[in-house]
């Protein structure tokens, strides 16, 4: 069986924060970018860990710590892009995380595993 969208869409999304990362640190930006290499790679690693639970509360605990990197993931590209550290535009990034915390918000709203 495959990967689910919400999968699907956090492992490309921790692919392009890993790739932004390499080059933040090429661009000297050291502060923010380890932040944001952690929280939006971990992401999908909370979504991961959530469809491996057996149990409804277990399952809903992991897509509220999906939830929480996700937010945080947005704050440092917000930070990011709004303090202009760096000249690399985040808005793609930006489009992607909120589309991934909207599916979270659902998933964790629809019944569970459907």
């Amino acid at each position: 069986m495959g990967d689910s969208l919400i999968q699907q869409k956090t492992f490309e999304f921790a692919l392009k924060i890993v790739r932004l990362y390499r080059k933040l640190q090429a661009r000297q930006e050291f502060v923010l970018s380890p932040q944001l290499l952690r929280s939006g790679t971990n992401v999908g690693v909370k979504i991961e860990q959530a469809m491996a639970e057996c149990d409804r509360r277990s399952f809903l605990d992991k897509l509220a710590a999906a939830s929480s990197e996700a937010r945080e993931t947005r704050y440092w590209l917000r930070l990011l892009q709004e303090s202009h550290l760096t000249d690399i535009d985040l808005t793609s990034e930006l489009n992607q995380i909120n589309e991934i915390i909207d599916l979270i918000t659902s998933l964790a709203a629809a019944d569970w595993h459907q």
